[in-house]
């Protein structure tokens, strides 16, 4: 909603995988919130200390707000929740609907419909938010792979 929680953990856990995997001047990683609350702010610090006890840095991210122009310049917009999608699917030209997607549709081992927002929990939701996108992470590198033509 914000970009300072789930967006930016998965933006800096997919963007991880994409080094590790050699796609780094090939796939581009972003992370946007549906709403402005926090434009400008770094990620949560309970994301970034989740986030960095795991190996992931967020620090240098900065909280934007999702455009219409994102639907243009990206080839999947991924989106944490139904009420995130339902916001984000108000903004999407119709010629890019087939772009928006839920994170979660990417998870090979968690079965979960979404990535719920940790932020009013407690640090089991932090832990829970990157269990969840690692594990989506690695479902969707093996997407792109295969958009790619990459065994």
């Amino acid at each position: 909603m914000g970009n300072i929680c789930r967006s930016p953990t998965a933006h800096g856990v997919f963007e991880a995988r994409v080094r590790e995997a050699g796609l780094a001047e090939q796939v581009e990683v972003d992370s946007a919130g549906t709403l402005d609350y926090h434009v400008g702010s770094p990620p949560d610090h309970r994301s970034q200390a989740h986030a960095l006890r795991r190996g992931y840095d967020l620090s240098n991210q900065r909280a934007r707000q999702l455009k219409a122009e994102d639907f243009d310049a990206f080839d999947l917009v991924l989106v944490m929740d139904w009420e995130n999608q339902v916001a984000a699917e108000r903004l999407c030209p119709p010629r890019h609907i087939r772009k928006l997607r839920r994170f979660a549709e990417f998870c090979e081992r968690h079965d979960s419909p979404i990535v719920p927002d940790p932020y009013q929990g407690g640090p089991d939701g932090f832990e829970h938010v990157l269990d969840l996108v690692e594990d989506g992470s690695e479902g969707l590198l093996a997407h792109v792979r295969g958009v790619l033509g990459i065994a």
